[in-house]
């Protein structure tokens, strides 16, 4: 075998080699692309739009996820869940003679069903990516929400936006006390409860 076939056999091998690399790369990349899009739902797409670059906005999404994993999060106990439960109605009965106090008592309670469940919640930007890692079809309604308070705290915004922002708000709740233990929503008398029962 002279010299110029072994060196073509070589640049073959080699070849070969960096295609394969380069396949196995991709494919890699793919299925981190794909896994980040199932679990992140709208907010991978949100993500992608902010940071304009899909590697940027998967390395993001990947860090929000070790940060969540590092949390110490855990679901409500059923006594908690009651007693948010009652405050939720509580918050659903005052919307109707004053839409601006139980709007604002609303987000308060998602807060502090929040810090009940170990999310820190001091910086809101924060606490909606913390939540986007679990509950990613519902933090939408969080920023929504969230909007709409802050726009009603610069000037007065209409009820039918206010009514909107409970909706959002009542999605987030109905999420964040979904992983109570079952023995709840078994004794739950109110109406939350006892529509999670029946589901």
């Amino acid at each position: 075998m002279n010299d110029q076939l072994m060196y073509l056999i070589v640049a073959v091998v080699v070849a070969v080699g960096v295609i394969a690399a380069v396949v196995a790369f991709f494919s890699v990349r793919n299925r981190r692309s794909e896994r980040l899009r199932q679990r992140f739902g709208p907010e991978y797409e949100r993500t992608i739009g902010t940071t304009g670059e899909v590697r940027k906005a998967e390395t993001t999404l990947q860090a929000r996820e070790v940060r969540v994993e590092r949390l110490r999060l855990r679901p409500l106990t059923p006594d908690e869940a009651r007693r948010f439960s009652t405050e939720w109605q509580n918050v659903q009965a005052r919307f109707v003679d004053e839409p601006a106090g139980a709007l604002m008592q609303a987000d308060r309670v998602i807060g502090d069903i929040m810090s009940a469940r170990g999310y820190p919640v001091g910086d809101f930007e924060q606490r909606v990516e913390d939540i986007s890692v679990d509950h990613p079809n519902v933090v939408m309604n969080y920023r929504a929400a969230r909007a709409i308070a802050e726009e009603h705290a610069r000037h007065p915004v209409s009820t039918e936006d206010m009514r909107q922002a409970m909706v959002h708000y009542r999605a987030l709740f109905a999420e964040l006390i979904e992983d109570t233990p079952p023995a709840f929503w078994r004794d739950a008398e109110s109406p939350v409860g006892a529509e999670r029962g029946r589901r």
